[in-house]
């Protein structure tokens, strides 16, 4: 059992590094923006966690359709801005709508850049088969637990490997399949070939270990 779930584990992690490998990535620019920031910056600019990004994402999501499920929420690195603490300088999430029979992804950059508009950014739609056991749309309200509180829950496991390899970079991934009741954080340091890698349940916040 142990092994097996072990496995899933793996294959979730090689899914999700991947982008969900079914759920497409379409790139985000400024010609096809739907919403921006407006508010001038109180001051300098700070990454965001993932909730916080996703939310604006999610009401353009919402405006282009009613029926629209997530996918996938993934931290990218912005040049001039350091990631840390859970949180990013760019993320982006794949929303799907059954209706449409599409799916599109969304980018929120906290600064404009000479590809991305400041706030959300909208890709164009591609064809969405449906759901399938490797790439499973979650619910909003199973999504309770942020990046920094997955952070903080994944730096505990991990406090001995950190120890010995500090200062690595951390990058955040958000998805579900079969195998999780949940969606399901995917918190990873350096690379999946020489990193450390952990598994936190978006719902509840607890590091899930291999059974």
């Amino acid at each position: 059992m142990r092994k097996n779930r072990l496995q899933a584990l793996l294959a979730f992690a090689v899914l999700v590094t991947t982008a969900c490998g079914q759920a497409p990535k379409a790139p985000a620019t400024k010609a096809n923006t739907v919403e921006a920031a407006t508010k001038p910056s109180a001051g300098p600019l700070q990454p965001v966690s993932g909730q916080t990004a996703f939310w604006e994402m999610y009401k353009s999501a919402f405006a282009w359709a009613r029926d629209v499920q997530p996918l996938i929420l993934t931290s990218k690195d912005l040049a001039g801005f350091k990631n840390e603490g859970g949180n990013a300088a760019l993320w982006s999430a794949t929303f799907a709508s059954a209706s449409k029979a599409e799916a599109r992804t969304f980018t929120y950059s906290i600064a404009e850049t000479p590809e991305l508009a400041k706030g959300v950014n909208v890709g164009g739609p591609i064809r969405w088969g449906g759901p399938t056991r490797e790439v499973m749309p979650f619910q909003t309200y199973e999504f309770n637990s942020d990046s920094t509180a997955a952070f903080q829950a994944a730096s505990v496991a991990a406090k001995d490997w950190l120890a010995k390899n500090p200062r690595k970079p951390v990058s955040f991934t958000l998805g579900s399949n079969y195998h999780f009741s949940s969606p399901v954080w995917y918190v990873c340091w350096g690379s999946k070939k020489s990193g450390y890698a952990a598994f936190v349940n978006a719902t509840n916040g607890h590091v899930i270990h291999p059974q």
